[in-house]
């Protein structure tokens, strides 16, 4: 594996991988009527089965946009701690026409243990956390890495005028990896957790250093999705949605900066506070335009 630098992963690059709105492989148009009883013409988002194999034991079946297979397979492993980031992987199969990934490694695993026992969590399409899910979080050195407001407004704001199969037909939860306030790797899919380990893929694959990057995601932040940062050894984890208790209690224990409800100007931080550079003047951020925002939280703000 090579050492991707920062040279390299560079905004206009690595942004190639986020899904193409306009591939008519991710979404198709339905015709239906609206509440006035008109005809309209919506675009929907297309999910389909991915079967995973870890060399000759199929895992699990995952519904899935479709792109990058690799890496959400090789994501899936390590996230789920079926692969170790240590662990030599021989070859990645994918049959397009079988919707079937194989992972193929030499090395010994303990998955079979692993799959006796499991946490169905709070992810979408029932997500599953196999083996001890605390190890990661009793076990975490995260370096205390500082976060500037500065980048995090702009960051957010680059994110949100990219186009985006969510803004084309909705139903799909993206993920970005950034360093400051530069988006690198942006992925979609119909499942939160499997936009993210489509990205803990492709670190593994180009040997990414975790160690200054920032996850940013569109999903709530649960125990699951704090538990797949801390695996993947990202510092500072930041949604546009928000918490769960559980998802607060982990990221404290594993020194994880966690910010959410990141929107326009607003954003509140549940752990790594201590962490935060406020150099950010608030009156030159822009208000999230209501494109970009869900209808609870134009609610909640039309309320205020």
């Amino acid at each position: 594996m090579r050492r991707e630098t920062d040279r390299t992963m560079d905004f206009l690059d690595e942004y190639r991988l986020r899904p193409d709105p306009a591939d008519p492989r991710l979404s198709v148009a339905v015709t239906g009527v609206n509440e006035a009883g008109e005809p309209v013409e919506t675009r929907v988002t297309v999910e389909r089965a991915l079967t995973l194999f870890l060399n000759s034991r199929e895992i699990v079946t995952m519904m899935t946009i479709g792109d990058h297979p690799e890496y959400l397979a090789l994501g899936y492993l390590l996230n789920q701690n079926m692969l170790r980031p240590e662990t030599p992987v021989t070859g990645i199969d994918y049959d397009d026409d079988l919707g079937v990934v194989v992972v193929r490694t030499e090395a010994e695993t303990d998955f079979e243990e692993k799959l006796r026992k499991r946490t169905q969590t709070s992810g979408c399409a029932q997500g599953t956390i196999f083996g001890d899910l605390m190890d990661v979080i009793e076990n975490a050195r995260l370096p205390a890495t500082p976060l500037r407001t500065s980048w995090l407004y702009a960051l957010t704001h680059k994110i949100n005028q990219t186009p985006s199969l969510y803004l084309e037909s909705g139903a799909i939860h993206g993920c970005v990896l950034a360093r400051e306030d530069r988006p690198l790797v942006y992925m979609e899919d119909v499942g939160r957790h499997n936009a993210v380990d489509k990205i803990a893929g492709y670190m593994q694959h180009h040997a990414i250093d975790p160690a200054d990057k920032i996850f940013y995601t569109t999903g709530r932040l649960t125990s699951e999705m704090v538990i797949k940062t801390v695996r993947m050894g990202i510092p500072v984890l930041v949604s546009r949605s928000g918490f769960t208790a559980w998802g607060v209690e982990l990221a404290r224990k594993a020194g994880l900066t966690l910010i959410g409800r990141a929107r326009g100007k607003r954003f509140v931080a549940l752990a790594g506070a201590g962490r935060l550079i406020f150099d950010q003047d608030l009156a030159y951020v822009p208000d999230e335009g209501a494109r970009h925002r869900r209808k609870g939280a134009r609610a909640a703000e039309d309320a205020e």
